[in-house]
């Protein structure tokens, strides 16, 4: 199969997850202006109606698609590729120069030459979008990719080694050991996903808000029948407008504030329970 030289530039998968990586790793830093300027940076080019986030979606209808049959996968793959055929390439191309320039302006060169997990997925599928490539070879690529797409044997699901994981434990392990002296258990994982919120959009993060914005509610709850509770109306009170809080919360979508504020009733519904159980 002939080898075609995969250009970065022109491969908005790339450029996305990237960014993606250099706002996990300012985040583990807690590098505030590099991550605001980050967050910035992704928002402003792949906000929606662009050109970017409409080539963005078609890079993750084949990458996220897994455990379909042959044929799903060869519908969706041609689905892909025809209406992708109708975007305006010239105009996509003049927003991944503007994004590329802002990116070697903003954070530099080493950007580009960072270590996406799955980059081979993504610039195989950015070869099968490029009509210069022979249709011989584009087939073949294209039989790659409905391989990811497919249900996997559990022999190969052994076989795989999944390196976004392997990337994200080192992390995380990063994360622990800066930031694990004087925090609760559940600080700790909270924090964790927070920091990892960017790499699936945010899909973890909120399960885990979910369930535990839950768990303090049931405790605040409990802590409402304590007798110094009872006794003392004000502290009543209290408890009550916290409760609020968390329920106002299922409504706001998930950001720094609100994490401060869950890690903050974390540590008031341990210290009730633990006075309780004195």
């Amino acid at each position: 199969m002939a080898k075609f030289k995969h250009n970065k530039k022109r491969n908005t998968g790339f450029l996305y997850e990237t960014l993606i990586l250099e706002l996990t790793r300012a985040v583990l830093r807690n590098d505030e202006d590099s991550k605001k300027e980050i967050m910035n940076l992704i928002k402003e080019s792949f906000k929606y109606g662009t050109y970017l986030h409409r080539d963005l979606k078609f890079y993750h209808s084949l990458t996220q698609t897994k455990n379909v049959d042959p044929l799903t996968a060869e519908k969706i793959l041609t689905e892909v590729k025809q209406v992708r055929r109708t975007i305006d390439k010239k105009k996509l191309l003049s927003e991944q120069d503007k994004l590329t320039r802002r990116v070697k302006k903003t954070l530099g060169d080493k950007v580009m030459s960072n270590f996406v997990p799955n980059y081979k997925l993504y610039a195989t599928i950015s070869q099968i979008f490029n009509q210069r490539v022979p249709i011989n070879t584009r087939v073949l690529l294209e039989n790659e990719i409905i391989g990811q797409m497919i249900v996997k044997t559990n022999a190969d699901k052994q076989k795989m080694v999944p390196i976004d994981n392997l990337i994200f434990k080192t992390f995380a392990k990063k994360f622990n050991e800066k930031y694990s002296n004087g925090l609760l258990h559940e600080q700790k994982q909270l924090l964790s996903k927070f920091s990892s919120s960017f790499a699936d959009n945010g899909l973890g993060l909120k399960i885990y808000l979910n369930e535990e914005i839950a768990r303090l509610k049931a405790e605040l709850k409990k802590s409402l029948l304590i007798k110094e509770f009872v006794e003392d109306s004000e502290m009543g009170e209290r408890a009550k407008e916290v409760l609020s809080v968390l329920e106002s919360y299922k409504e706001l979508k998930p950001d720094k504030e609100m994490i401060r504020q869950v890690m903050k009733i974390q540590s008031l519904t341990h210290e009730i329970k633990a006075d309780a159980t004195n």
